[in-house]
């Protein structure tokens, strides 16, 4: 007997409320249930009217330090970290509902939100749950930093950093998606940053509320941080928290291997970018239990286009 793999929203609401690491703004988020195939939406509830922006690739506006979404004048920045929270924990529709044009940075990491999720619970949609199966391997590159897709039966990230700070330098992750894997071991890493930016960064108005609270900060010495990190591959883990984020965005979970070299937001969106426009190196599958907890995939066409509300 079959048992159908079906989407997944919040059971009930959740609230969230803390400093804009941008902007330095107090700012909120209440996240509520979404309708079935409706994905993720960002609805502005401080401007008239409470527009909605959609959480797709085509609605990216900025990829500098995070990634912000707009449409038609509505804008909302630093998405990364509450939609890894959600792909990460398996919820495929929920509204997030803001007040102010960023969302609150918590802690740095996820965490905050994954333990929300926890709290409020899953429920089952009674519609099928679809996923973007990788046929043939999907690249894309800005300089020495690239990303890839290539074709596996399972979500997987392998990531590689490098910088020039003895704090860092370099550090490998492969990692192999399971929502329980994503709580364990990805979920509590903090976004970071390097000490001697901070000055230049202020001036144009970015990481205004930036603080040792919610972000690992790395200084000449070392971490800054009172306690130091909460794994000595944070900086990594956190990239990888970034990427579960920003390929949340194609509005469709996906099977295959990512491969991260020095890569973030900006390159991401050209990964994504070029999934777009190459829909003969992808196809859309259905998932569907079989009672021994075997996996089987199902062929159900091609998308015309990508987003959160899939048209087939």
């Amino acid at each position: 007997m079959k048992d159908l793999v079906e989407q997944k929203t919040l059971m009930g609401s959740m609230e969230f409320a803390g400093t804009a690491l941008h902007t330095g703004a107090d700012t909120s988020v209440r996240v509520i249930p979404g309708a079935p195939d409706s994905g993720y939406r960002f609805r502005r509830l401080d401007v008239p009217g409470a527009p909605e922006v959609e959480a797709s690739v085509h609605n990216i506006s900025d990829t500098l330090l995070a990634t912000s979404l707009g449409l038609n004048g509505t804008s909302v920045k630093t998405v990364e970290h509450i939609l890894s929270a959600m792909a990460g924990s398996g919820v495929d529709n929920a509204v997030i509902e803001v007040d102010g044009d960023e969302i609150p940075i918590m802690d740095g990491s996820a965490a905050p939100f994954v333990q929300g999720i926890e709290i409020v619970g899953l429920a089952g949609q009674g519609v099928p749950k679809r996923m973007l199966r990788i046929k043939e391997e999907i690249v894309a590159g800005n300089g020495d930093a690239s990303a890839a897709l290539s074709p596996s039966d399972f979500f997987r990230i392998s990531f590689r950093i490098a910088f020039d700070h003895p704090a860092v330098g370099v550090q490998e992750l492969d990692f192999l998606y399971s929502p329980e894997a994503y709580r364990r071991d990805i979920a509590f890493a903090r976004t970071f940053g390097f000490y001697r930016d901070v000055e230049r960064l202020q001036e144009k108005g970015l990481a205004l509320g930036g603080s040792f609270d919610n972000a690992v900060v790395v200084g000449d010495e070392g971490v800054m941080n009172e306690g130091g990190l909460r794994a000595p591959d944070e900086f990594v883990r956190h990239k990888i928290l970034d990427t579960i984020g920003d390929l949340s965005l194609l509005g469709i979970p996906i099977l295959g291997h990512y491969q991260g070299h020095k890569a973030g937001h900006a390159v991401n969106r050209l990964l994504m970018q070029e999934v777009l426009q190459h829909p003969e190196r992808w196809e859309l599958v259905c998932l569907e239990e079989i009672a021994q907890e075997k996996v089987v995939l199902h062929p159900i066409g091609k998308m015309v286009e990508i987003g959160v509300s899939a048209t087939l």
